[in-house]
């Protein structure tokens, strides 16, 4: 039998060896020194060796101790060490696989399938937003918790300190994308319950006020002299200076990349993935966004973004960069948001006498009932004419006093 000595003492040689303890457990020296021990046996008439561990991991009474389970295993209960431990891995590696995250990170890997408006894979920016949604609200209560064990409490318990704070549309937010990860357990086989979707309707109701705008054409004449006058980042004040004059989604103007621009035709051309609706868009690009972009590129040209973040080029600007330049400039969330631009565009454009097929199209709204279906008009030309209308009345705007 080993002692301590002859285990520690051990040297390495040319050829690996090895040195025998008792009743089957032996410790084998490798050529670069390495120390592993084994556990020989024979079951159903074949040899075979068990890895204990390496030494000094693993120390030569915990080795015995490990030998005599595998014993204990083989001689009493008649199971094959290796084929136990096999199981005991795959069991392990199924827990790991069940666990919330583990179903939820699958799911946004996957293209977040299920989605009722998404029209294939949601873009990376969207991907982005839902990860740090989860990130913070979700995988710190469950996240290591296996869906399948998981109650309506514990569910409750990420939601509660959201709604608490007064983020009323957040926690709504969180209950629909756990909800969606419910279905994709259920639908893996991975869960028989959505108990996300029970909670539906019991938290508080979100704000349904819409976006505040600016509507009234002598306060969004401030509005722009104000946007004119602001100084900070390059890639900020551009956006700013854009966003009233191509009156986009936020995300969808954040994440503006440069091979979408196409100056020479005076287009915008956003793909589907980056469209609310998973439709491609065109945006006809005035005279002045045209100015605006090219004074741009050379300052963010050699990258992905029109608008990278500061921080991180290769990611867009954050959600809140834009809203906090607007605070910035002094207009209040309840006064106006990057957002807003859209409800402002929309009703002064109306004001000047455009049609509401032109201002729906560019707008990129889905069009309801059977017109929303068949009436595939982009009315490019009708749209090209109106934006550079458009930016030209705004610079109108600023002009009047």
């Amino acid at each position: 039998m080993l002692n301590v000595n002859d285990v520690k003492n051990a040297n390495a040689r040319e050829k690996a060896y090895k040195l025998f303890d008792d009743r089957g457990l032996y410790l084998l020296i490798n050529s670069n020194g390495s120390k592993l021990w084994r556990y020989k046996y024979r079951f159903d008439r074949r040899e075979k060796t068990l890895a204990l561990g390496p030494y000094p991991e693993v120390s030569l009474s915990r080795a015995r101790n490990k030998r005599d389970d595998a014993r204990k295993l083989l001689r009493a209960e008649g199971i094959d060490p290796c084929a136990q431990r096999r199981a005991e891995k795959t069991a392990r590696l199924v827990a790991q696989s069940n666990t919330f995250k583990a179903i939820a990170e699958e799911w946004l890997e996957s293209g977040c399938p299920g989605s009722k408006r998404a029209k294939g894979r949601p873009s990376d920016e969207t991907v982005r937003q839902l990860r740090l949604r989860l990130t913070k609200y979700v995988y710190p209560r469950i996240g290591s918790q296996s869906i399948a064990d998981i109650v309506l409490n514990d569910i409750r318990a990420v939601l509660a300190p959201i709604g608490r704070c007064g983020n009323h549309e957040t926690a709504h937010r969180v209950r629909s994308l756990c909800e969606r990860i419910y279905r994709y357990a259920i639908a893996t086989e991975r869960a028989d319950r959505n108990i996300a979707a029970d909670l539906k309707g019991t938290l508080a109701p979100t704000e349904t006020e819409g976006f505040s705008a600016i509507t009234e054409a002598p306060q969004f004449g401030e509005l722009l002299n104000a946007i004119d006058s602001y100084s900070g980042q390059p890639a900020t004040m551009a956006a700013l200076k854009l966003a009233p004059l191509v009156f986009v989604r936020p995300i969808e103007l954040r994440a503006a990349e440069w091979r979408e621009i196409d100056l020479a035709a005076k287009r915008w051309s956003i793909p589907d993935e980056r469209m609310k609706e998973r439709r491609p868009h065109v945006v006809p690009l005035s005279k002045q966004a045209v100015v605006i972009i090219q004074d741009l590129k050379p300052i963010t040209g050699t990258g992905r973004y029109l608008f990278p973040c500061l921080r991180s080029p290769t990611r867009p600007l954050s959600d809140n960069t834009l809203n906090a330049a607007m605070r910035r400039l002094g207009y209040s969330k309840k006064e106006m948001t990057t957002h807003g631009f859209r409800k402002s565009a929309s009703t002064l454009l109306h004001e000047m006498g455009f049609s509401p097929d032109e201002i729906e199209t560019q707008l990129a709204h889905k069009r309801p009932g059977v017109a929303g279906i068949y009436n595939k008009s982009h009315l490019l030309a009708q749209r090209t004419e109106m934006m550079q209308r458009w930016a030209n009345y705004l610079d109108e705007l600023k002009q009047r006093k």
